[in-house]
């Protein structure tokens, strides 16, 4: 007899997670951080920054037309985008030392799916409730104020994600003009378009998704067990304190009493006190929750603690707990601070050694070199001048090698060019040896070509070479 029994399916669907309100100092600073970096995100492209008439007044802005990228006083052209590359090497670096040192707390207090998931959640309790409210309303049948409730949530929401997703625009274009151009309609296309794609992505991630991008989309957390290490502080549950759990007070059970309040308030669903998690982003509500509960059954807090699981090794025995800073201070963390500091160092070095003046010099190779009809030897170089400060400058090329050599520039007799402000020309510039000098009958002559801008006192040359006739 054949058995018809369907097999279990392999995926089980999403239980949702409705996290209940809690209060205490970790709450509070998640507060503060989503304030402080939701007014950075949306204020930033409205901040102003006088630069002068021709360049733009936007205090940070990446110009992709322009190819540039303007922050407050600097300005990053396109071929120092090692600043960039360097930044980026930092933010990585940046993110292994506090990862190394306390844990997920990238991903607990300013990850941007953190800070979002926070605000709808927020929304969230605002139009429904607290979690026991969000519950009874997600198993309820449809009716008329369940469709009221969800489409005011829904709403909401939507206006905070057309904000996200047009600030984000903003950083890219003069902010005021955008907005009028949004309003009016006569923006590009692909301005509406990026901000509905990032419209759709905050709504979806940040009202559906949730917990579920920081466990199958992100990589961080597989990451970061190979970050961490016995010394890093992080939530941790002293089972040496709380079990066994039980509600009575007679010596036979632990502190804990079992009343869920740290599951309850964990946006994601998780339990601390089965140990170390992959899904666990260290936001420390769990240590609000159980300290509030501790304070009203007379225990002290710490119950659930920000810890290094050494220590929590180390109280189960009976012994003292090293001191912060001894958790802090070890080789991985030294080694990851001293290569964040050296790269951070000579960035702000390269940034303020950088002149406003800049060239770079091309040979014309083909051909290698040009013989004129008085028998004198050519050379062609495109030399590319780069004004880098607000005002238009006149720049002088000249040359200097050990052997007499004459300079020339296509298109004029002078030897002095005007470049508007933060422009770059591209200039044909002629180096000629006399027939009887011996530049003219070497196989190469090096050479330095320089440009100077005398009214700012600054200079910049690149060395090239000369081909002559023994080429």
């Amino acid at each position: 007899m054949t058995d018809q029994t369907t097999p279990p399916s392999l995926y089980a669907p999403r239980e949702p997670i409705f996290p209940r309100r809690v209060t205490g100092f970790f709450r509070r600073f998640k507060w503060a951080i989503m304030i402080v970096t939701l007014g950075i995100y949306y204020i930033t492209p409205w901040i102003r920054w006088d630069r002068g008439p021709s360049l733009p007044d936007q205090a940070v802005l990446v110009d992709l037309a322009s190819r540039r990228f303007y922050f407050f006083w600097i300005e990053i052209w396109p071929h120092e985008f090692y600043f960039v590359a360097g930044l980026l090497i930092m933010a990585g670096l940046g993110l292994f030392l506090f990862t190394s040192a306390l844990g997920r707390v990238w991903c607990g207090y300013t990850c941007p799916q953190t800070v979002w998931t926070d605000l709808f959640i927020l929304v969230e309790r605002w139009i429904e409730g607290d979690r026991n409210a969000r519950v009874r309303l997600h198993h309820a049948k449809w009716s008329v104020q369940k469709w009221r409730l969800r489409l005011t949530k829904w709403a909401v929401w939507l206006v905070i994600a057309v904000a996200t997703g047009g600030a984000w625009v903003f950083y890219f274009t003069d902010a005021p003009t955008l907005a009028r151009d949004l309003v009016g309609l006569t923006a590009h296309p692909a301005a509406y378009i990026t901000i509905a794609i990032l419209t759709a992505t905050t709504f979806v991630f940040g009202g559906f998704l949730r917990e579920q991008v920081c466990n199958y989309m992100c990589p961080w957390p597989r990451i970061q067990a190979a970050m961490m290490d016995p010394d890093t502080i992080t939530v941790a549950y002293r089972e040496w304190r709380g079990e066994p759990r039980g509600k009575k007070h007679d010596g036979t059970t632990g502190d804990c009493i079992d009343c869920m309040a740290c599951v309850n308030v964990c946006p994601a669903g998780i339990d601390i006190r089965d140990g170390q998690q992959m899904e666990c982003i260290t936001c420390a509500l769990c240590i609000d929750a159980c300290d509030d509960v501790m304070a009203k059954i007379g225990k002290p807090r710490g119950l659930i603690d920000y810890m290094a699981l050494s220590d929590e090794a180390a109280e189960r025995a009976g012994a003292k707990p090293k001191p912060i800073w001894r958790h802090i201070l070890r080789p991985r963390t030294i080694l990851y601070t001293a290569i964040w500091s050296l790269i951070g160092v000579g960035l702000v070095y390269a940034l303020f050694i950088r002149s406003d003046i800049e060239l770079t010099v091309s040979p014309v190779r083909n051909p290698t070199y040009v013989t004129q009809s008085d028998g004198s030897i050519r050379n062609i170089y495109d030399v590319r001048l780069r004004n880098k400060s607000g005002e238009d400058r006149q720049f002088r090329l000249s040359l200097s090698s050990d052997e007499l050599l004459r300079i020339g520039l296509e298109g004029t007799d002078q030897l002095i060019l005007r470049i508007p402000a933060d422009t770059t020309l591209l200039q044909r510039v002629y180096v000629t040896a006399r027939a009887q000098d011996p530049a003219a009958n070497a196989a190469a002559t090096p050479l330095r070509i320089w440009v100077e801008d005398s009214e700012a006192q600054t200079r910049a040359s690149k060395a090239t070479t000369f081909n002559g006739k023994g080429n």
